[in-house]
């Protein structure tokens, strides 16, 4: 009976922050989801959950701590500091307009909503953050929006949409890694499964892209200097060869940096201070969130919510294991799926979901016949599925909150992460089906 109390947080926050977010919208007020910000809507949530934690008060503040300190999660709050420092001081030299007006003068209008598509995918495969590529190519997608006049939520969701493509295929990506190493496969394996699920995705939605007309834009392409540009580039580049997240970010800040105080009229150290501190606050909301959020899901994990909401996927897949055919294998890819899908939506981070789901799934990767790289690919496409799905998840939120939109419009329009999911179940059900007409 406390293990079920103990999903009442989750499903607390949810009420609250969709329900008034949702009222609020219905009334028409404008940002309706930011007038309760979703810190403060998770709180009555975290006091529930530590009077749920009995009377060892101590001992539940402690996992409480335990969790907003996890080490995945300071290391996304410590990219959302990073990336809103870079955002705010490539803005301030002049990289945000030079950049889009050099992406508008090499391609062409009708392609320029696929072709933001194919770079947000590029640069997040390269960079292995979903967080990291938003932060980059939101400002640059919202000034082309301002310059064109296209439909903000659909350049909000072609931003998601591309940047959970290489969360999710990325080999430095923190869930492939996290995937992998659970499963006890090669990187190498996990991503030869995984590309045959997220490049069809991707080319389905890139070919769909290509039918949203664009054309009738009044649009006048302005100067732009290479100088401004090249501190994304540089992100780009070390991007590429492999180096970590943090080191990208704090090039590119220093970069952009340098750029503005030898461009820009009176731009000095002391401006630059100030436009990485107003990095910093422009991403303590969803900073806090994220705390917040860690600190709810690890007092439900201490507490056996999570065993009861995966408990029925793992006894159904113990009893088709012991049948043969296409069906046995469908529950197993299906139940490891559905699994990590939950705990997603119950913790907001497709990284934690991965870590929390990752033994059961080894059990049955051990005992049950599933592939490891096939344990390991599922998981990692599906949590990043509905974590670019969810509207309280970190990537939706910062997008939102870069386009000054309702999360509900970006998420909306993620079509690739809709369209992943499609393939997905697609590709379950012809590998189950393949895998029995092979015996």
């Amino acid at each position: 009976m406390k293990a079920k109390l103990s999903l009442l947080p989750i499903f607390t926050f949810l009420a609250i922050f969709i329900g008034v977010g949702s009222y609020l919208h219905a009334q028409g007020v404008d940002y309706a989801f930011y007038q309760f910000p979703a810190p403060v809507a998770i709180i009555p949530a975290l006091i529930l959950a530590v009077i749920l934690g009995g009377k060892d008060l101590t001992s539940t503040l402690d996992t409480l701590v335990r969790g907003a300190g996890n080490k995945d999660i300071i290391s996304m709050c410590l990219i959302y500091l990073l990336a809103g420092a870079f955002a705010v001081v490539s803005k301030a030299s002049g990289g945000v307009d030079s950049t889009v007006n050099f992406g508008l003068s090499i391609i062409p209008l009708q392609f320029i909503i696929p072709g933001l598509f194919v770079i947000a995918a590029f640069v997040s495969t390269a960079m292995g953050t979903s967080m990291g590529t938003i932060a980059a190519i939101s400002p640059i997608a919202y000034a082309l929006g301002e310059k064109t006049g296209i439909d903000m939520s659909l350049l909000a969701g072609v931003v998601l949409g591309g940047s959970m493509f290489g969360d999710n295929l990325s080999i430095i990506s923190d869930t492939t890694i996290a995937a992998t190493r659970s499963q006890g496969c090669a990187m190498k394996d996990k991503f030869r499964e995984n590309i045959y699920i997220a490049l069809p995705a991707a080319i389905i939605t890139i070919l769909f892209l290509f039918t949203i007309p664009v054309e009738n834009l009044s649009l006048k392409i302005e100067d732009y200097h290479f100088i401004k540009i090249a501190p994304y580039l540089a992100i780009l580049i070390l991007a590429l060869l492999g180096i970590n997240v943090f080191v990208v970010l704090m090039t590119g800040v220093l970069f952009a940096g340098i750029v503005a105080m030898s461009g820009v009229k009176d731009y000095s150290y002391l401006k630059f201070s100030q436009d990485i501190f107003e990095g910093f606050k422009s991403m303590q909301e969803i900073f806090l969130l994220s705390m917040f959020i860690g600190a709810l899901s690890a007092i439900v994990k201490s507490q056996g919510g999570m065993k009861v909401l995966l408990y029925p996927i793992e006894k159904a897949i113990i009893k088709a294991s012991a049948k043969k055919g296409p069906l046995s294998n469908l529950v197993k890819e299906f139940g490891v799926s559905i699994m990590v899908s939950i705990v997603d939506i119950c913790t907001a981070n497709n990284t934690v979901a991965i870590i929390v789901t990752g033994p059961l799934a080894r059990e049955i990767v051990d005992n049950h016949g599933l592939s490891p790289r096939r344990s390991a690919s599922l998981m990692d496409v599906f949590s990043c599925v509905f974590q670019g799905l969810i509207p309280y998840g970190a990537q939706a939120l910062l997008v939102a909150s870069s386009f000054k939109l309702s999360p509900f419009e970006v998420t909306a329009t993620a079509y690739y992460c809709w369209v992943l999911a499609f393939v997905a179940v697609i590709n379950i059900i012809y590998v189950s089906y393949r895998k029995s007409a092979s015996f």
